[in-house]
């Protein structure tokens, strides 16, 4: 087995080993990984913090030995807070730093950072400051950045920077926490899972106070939701339609 880091800002994990594949995800600066498959030009990898699985080019990763890998894994996540900071890499040159890397992991990388951190966990009251935080954020299909995030990526690293583990797709989320019957039992920063015709779970939010949610559609945005679903007030109509709300926190 073969093991990997990130030592970029952000790098695309794609479907297929291509450049032309579609970006199901992205692994941010410091993010640690098993490498299950390596090809010419490509390797296919196992996020340690989610178990994801995709491609990444062979020129966008380090590699790192099983003892790293492992120690990586037994530590507290420390992840950026800032939207972008700059660190200084092992060659003196600027890196650019985005909100969510993982810098527990320096020593591996060879880099310095000097902006603000978290580590500890913390309990839901904070999700709804942290959320906001993306506001306006462009959605981009497989992102997990404030310059490009979609509706899971967003939901995830919400949580995952207040120190609460959740899978990465909407439908995975989906299976995690507890359901709850009524929208008016819910908190801010529960999740609420939305469906297609078909049943299929498609999109997911964070729950704001007085039956609003914030969520990525277009962009990060807030909007009201009934027992229908999401309701776009400048639409005049709903957009997505309501599964369930769960309780993870």
């Amino acid at each position: 087995m073969n093991y990997g880091i990130c030592p970029l800002s952000i790098v695309p994990m794609r479907l297929e080993p291509s450049d032309a594949g579609e970006m199901v995800n992205q692994v941010l600066y410091g993010e640690h990984f098993k490498v299950l498959e390596i090809r010419k030009k490509w390797s296919r990898i196992r996020l340690a913090h989610d178990k994801y699985e995709g491609w990444i080019d062979n020129k966008q990763f380090k590699e790192i030995t099983e003892e790293d890998y492992f120690a990586a894994d037994e530590r507290t996540p420390v992840l950026a807070t800032d939207l972008l900071q700059m660190a200084t890499s092992s060659d003196n040159h600027v890196l650019s730093i985005p909100l969510g890397a993982q810098l527990a992991n320096l020593d591996l990388t060879g880099d310095q950072y000097e902006g603000n951190t978290i580590s500890e966990k913390k309990d839901k009251s904070a999700f709804v400051n942290t959320a906001l935080l993306y506001l306006k954020s462009p959605y981009l299909w497989g992102g997990r950045t404030p310059f490009g995030i979609d509706c899971s990526g967003f939901t995830q690293m919400v949580y995952r920077l207040n120190g609460h583990a959740l899978f990465r797709d909407a439908s995975q989320q989906a299976a995690q926490g507890e359901p709850l019957s009524f929208i008016e039992e819910c908190e801010p920063g529960d999740l609420a899972f939305f469906d297609n015709d078909e049943g299929r779970i498609v999109h997911v939010g964070i729950m704001l106070q007085d039956n609003h949610i914030i969520h990525a559609h277009g962009e990060v945005r807030i909007d009201r939701i009934d027992h229908t679903g999401i309701y776009n007030a400048e639409k005049r109509t709903h957009t997505h339609k309501l599964r369930v709300i769960k309780k993870v926190v």
